[in-house]
């Protein structure tokens, strides 16, 4: 907000969902590739890594567009990023999976994690140090630290298990949440982070370890202030996910709120044609000005027929968000009660029930409960979204109880 120009008053609940939708890829046209939408959101939660490749999927090619009816989407989906796609991305480390922010698993691109890791360094390792005290590793982290990192030197990447034994041929215990934590402490330190993942042999894809510094591309000669950094994690965040609040940057980023009003400073007096702002409820909120007014904003004309989506409990879209993470319109993440599914069904932008999938050989079910009574054009919309899941897997997919059977499928 440049001096003397003074904030948007007000802003309805329809058109935050709506800047919400297009600032994040769900809506409008998405980005090139997969490392393309990471790059965009600069961090993306994934522990539930299964899911997570399909947020970033969803933020590719045209699968968020929603401005055409179903039959129409056919040809413009083609061009969406696959589960495959995704993974290769992963594999040979444009994308890389780590430890960091609050701290959880997240998705970063390997141009940001340098940056991004001494900006977050000190704060993690100040919030771990209680348990690092209680596994017994504050001590010792330096030099489990000089293990790890001669453990997968010149390109040896290492399942979790194969570090543990080479801790272990070291002394270390190397156990339980001690190892998490010691691995954890090498990630935060700038000496592991994610390798080329491995198959089990069940198939599914499993996490290696990898020397940062082979991963990761080598910063600037003059590597960004902190007050450069925290000015890029900001202005990142407010334009990936606005209209969002200090508080909500602070929780997702782990800064303090003060950290977040200092990055405001900086990115408003660098640009300050980049940011705009709206007070809603007495709370200033900030979002990407590119979009205000345009066709990508919040005045966009809402798409024929309502949409859903299916996305992962922890998509940006749930955890980029913690004072205002109301818009939603329900409880989210959730822990499963009973045996519900705990990924999240969006109507139109807002929770509408849960879903998960289940994966067999050659074919993938979808257990979709939704909270709105069911009608032809709802059922569609559904099947639409499931029609799109089965692309991104590249097999076929159908919703378990629909009526919809799979060629073959008992």
């Amino acid at each position: 907000m440049t001096q003397g120009q003074l904030p948007r008053t007000g802003m309805d609940p329809d058109e935050v969902v709506r800047r919400r939708l297009h600032a994040q890829r769900l809506r409008g046209p998405g980005v090139n590739a997969p490392e393309d939408a990471v790059r965009h959101l600069l961090a993306v939660q994934a522990q539930e890594f299964p899911y997570a490749r399909w947020s970033l999927a969803q933020r590719t090619g045209s699968l968020g567009a929603a401005s055409e009816a179903p039959s129409h989407r056919v040809a413009a989906e083609a061009a969406v990023a696959t589960a495959a796609e995704v993974e290769e991305a992963v594999s040979d480390g444009r994308i890389l999976r780590t430890h960091i922010l609050r701290p959880t698993w997240h998705f970063v691109h390997r141009e940001d994690l340098r940056w991004l890791t001494a900006l977050s360094a000190p704060r993690l390792h100040q919030g771990n140090a209680g348990m690092y005290r209680q596994a017994g590793i504050d001590a010792a982290a330096d030099r489990s630290g000089q293990v790890l990192a001669e453990a997968v030197r010149g390109g040896s990447h290492l399942t979790r298990e194969q570090l543990a034994a080479r801790l272990q041929d070291e002394g270390f215990a190397a156990t339980g949440f001690g190892l998490a934590y010691l691995i954890m402490h090498a990630e935060i330190s700038g000496i592991l982070t994610s390798g080329s993942p491995v198959r089990s042999r069940g198939g599914a894809l499993k996490q290696t370890y990898a020397l940062f510094d082979e991963r990761v591309p080598a910063g600037p000669a003059m590597p960004p202030t902190r007050a450069e950094a925290l000015s890029e994690l900001v202005r990142r965040y407010f334009t990936s996910r606005g209209p969002a609040t200090v508080k909500d940057c602070a929780d997702w980023s782990g800064l303090t709120m003060a950290d977040v009003r200092l990055g405001l400073q900086q990115s408003m007096a660098a640009a300050p044609e980049t940011l705009a702002t709206s007070v809603i409820d007495g709370v200033e909120h900030y979002f990407d000005a590119g979009t205000e007014g345009g066709a990508d904003g919040g005045n966009a004309t809402p798409a024929a027929g309502p949409r859903i989506d299916l996305i992962q409990c922890y998509d940006e879209y749930v955890m980029g968000y913690s004072a205002t993470r109301h818009y939603l319109g329900g409880s989210a993440p959730a822990f499963p009660v009973d045996g519900d599914p705990m990924h999240v069904v969006l109507l139109d932008g807002r929770m509408a029930g849960c879903w998960r999938h289940t994966m067999f050989s050659g074919r993938c079910e979808l257990d979709i409960r939704l909270s709105a009574a069911a009608d032809p054009v709802l059922d569609a919309a559904v099947q639409d979204a499931v029609d799109r899941y089965g692309a991104f897997l590249g097999i076929p997919a159908a919703r378990v109880g629909s009526g919809v059977k799979l060629e073959g499928h008992i």
